[in-house]
């Protein structure tokens, strides 16, 4: 079966019905979905309300998943086949990290799937053989388990980023930058309260509003930062009227 996305990710005898909601999630915000399960424990698994709940939005995912009933049903279609397994010791293929491997596949033109084992018990050898490379996640020497979802979260990562990522997008707008003007509004107002609190001298005032005014170039204010810092010379102006 072929499929627009290139990128397939295959759960094979996956237990826990919250683990796919969560695979489905972690596909979508990476932009991939193609998921396809491998005799899932529950027949049901895809309507589940634990795999609907950890999906958080990704329901769409789920919609178009798949359920098939052998690992040779799922790979129908790939090309390159990548087991998220230890490599069996005997023989077996090749074992990359992840961004090593994929920094050399995504420029090629192939099918590329990622294998992902049961909870309890991972891959067998015969799955792993079916499979081109073998993926191993670089974690702490003292504690390398993940949950199911968290390494397809890695892997979908860096895959993605391999292929060049998703520009990041800034959810805040980019502030106003205050013009030589108000600079130089802030700075005379600024002279007179330094007068009036008696830091400045103005008979001998040396060269200290220049360097003030290279401070304040070198900082690159903005016009609502030029607001505040006249506001507090205000204040401090309004302060000594008091006394």
């Amino acid at each position: 079966m072929q499929d627009s996305d290139p990128t397939r990710f295959i759960l094979l005898n996956t237990s826990h019905p919250g683990n796919v909601g969560a695979t489905a999630r972690a596909m979508k915000v990476m932009g991939f979905t193609d998921l396809v399960l491998v005799a899932p424990r529950h027949a049901d698994v895809l309507a589940q309300p634990d795999t609907l709940a950890l999906a958080s939005g990704a329901t769409d995912v789920l919609a178009r998943a798949r359920i098939v009933d052998r690992l040779d049903d799922a790979l129908d279609g790939i090309t390159f086949a990548c087991a998220t397994a230890m490599t069996p010791r005997d023989f077996g293929p090749p074992t990359h990290a992840p961004r090593a491997l994929f920094a050399t596949l995504a420029g090629e033109p192939r099918r590329v799937a990622f294998v992902f084992g049961s909870e309890r018990f991972g891959m067998s050898n015969d799955e792993v053989y079916r499979c081109h490379a073998c993926l191993s996640i670089p974690t702490h020497p003292d504690y390398g388990s993940l949950n199911l979802a968290q390494a397809v979260q890695l892997v979908a990562y860096d895959w993605r980023e391999a292929q060049g990522g998703f520009p990041v997008r800034a959810r805040t707008p980019e502030p106003a930058l205050a013009d030589a003007a108000a600079v130089q509004g802030l700075l005379a107002h600024w002279q007179g309260v330094l007068q009036e609190i008696g830091f400045l001298d103005p008979a001998a005032p040396k060269k200290l509003m220049p360097r003030l005014n290279q401070l304040l170039n070198r900082t690159g204010l903005t016009r609502e930062e030029v607001h505040i810092l006249r506001g507090i010379a205000r204040a401090i102006q309004g302060r000594r009227g008091r006394e």
